[in-house]
């Protein structure tokens, strides 16, 4: 029932949906479908018990598992198609809600970091028997793969970074900003605001019901019970994004690792409060490929021209292409 939930969600929604129209979700997500079955690992980190939400498909003993870490604006269910796609080719799926995100706990008084997070999925998977994993990370998911492979590189057969953030030195170039800017920042946002950065910023000006489908987790919790909580959670989180940058490590890395760029993608954050005398472009994602294989020039390059920061979401077809290239070199 869920899937087909989902499916008309994905196929059948209204372009825009009036904020009346929305449905107001808790902190949890609850009445949210996700494609798949959803389950939950739960485990003790910084004295808290928390339950970490995911989903796993079992694929085949002689194909590796694919682990799917989301961004910061997802949670693991924007990882449908790609999953299927997957699963279709042997491959088992995890794909984890990271604490802080989707149906997965939202303490409010958790240090929030890659490395925790990153030690929170090897829980995970050790919990599923899975002792190496192909790992994939997209957009802020890319650093937190990154952190995954840093830090167990054991347990990571390849890694796969779609236009993930992190492939600069944010406060480099920009000024460090408190919680308590971003907890401003993200109460200011509304269900309007969400669907007008996301069709700017992920899809050129376009949008379609799909697109907006994958908006409806976000505008719900703005219109919901827990609203102020998830703003101050989610605010939380922006400041690993700045202070635990990853790019100074690629050179580190020993895993092999691929880099799948939409090369349209701008994304820059802090973008809007530079350093003074500071010209440095951000986000330049037509580049930033050329400038990390400077840093280790063992990293694979997969570059998809006149597509954004979701090629996964933005055209599956050229995306699972390359995605099947970067899995099989």
């Amino acid at each position: 029932m869920q899937f087909f939930i989902g499916l008309f969600l994905l196929l059948f929604l209204p372009l825009q949906l009036p904020a009346a129209a929305l449905k107001a979700y808790d902190a949890n997500l609850s009445g949210y479908a996700y494609p798949f079955k959803v389950e939950y690992f739960t485990f003790s980190s910084q004295q808290k018990r928390l339950k970490m939400a995911y989903m796993f498909l079992e694929g085949e003993k002689s194909r590796p598992v694919v682990t799917l870490l989301h961004g910061k604006n997802f949670n693991g269910a924007y990882w449908q198609e790609t999953a299927r796609f997957l699963h279709s080719n042997g491959y088992g799926v995890l794909m984890p809600d990271q604490v802080g995100f989707g149906k997965s706990s939202k303490p409010a008084d958790y240090q929030y970091s890659f490395g925790a997070l990153a030690h929170n999925t090897m829980a995970l998977m050790r919990s599923l028997g899975i002792s190496r994993s192909i790992i994939v990370g997209h957009s802020m998911g890319g650093m937190l793969a990154t952190r995954f492979a840093l830090n167990y590189p054991h347990m990571s057969e390849k890694l796969i970074l779609v236009n993930p953030i992190g492939l600069e030195n944010y406060l480099h170039y920009v000024e460090y900003k408190d919680v308590d800017f971003f907890y401003d920042m993200e109460l200011g946002k509304t269900p309007e605001k969400i669907r007008a950065y996301q069709q700017k910023n992920y899809y050129d000006g376009k949008w379609n019901a799909h697109y907006e489908a994958l908006t409806l987790p976000l505008s719900g919790w703005c219109v919901g019970p827990d609203r102020e909580r998830i703003a101050y959670v989610s605010a939380l989180t922006y400041e690993m994004i700045f202070s635990q940058p990853v790019v100074e490590e690629f050179k580190d890395l020993q895993v092999p690792a691929a880099l799948i760029l939409g090369t349209r993608d701008r994304t820059g954050p802090g973008r809007g409060w530079m350093k003074t005398g500071v010209s440095h472009e951000l986000g330049r994602y037509d580049r930033l490929g050329g400038e990390v294989q400077k840093r280790n020039g063992k990293i694979e390059l997969y570059e998809l021209p006149g597509l954004g920061h979701l090629p996964q979401v933005e055209d599956f077809g050229r995306f699972k292409t390359v995605l099947g290239q970067a899995l099989s070199h």
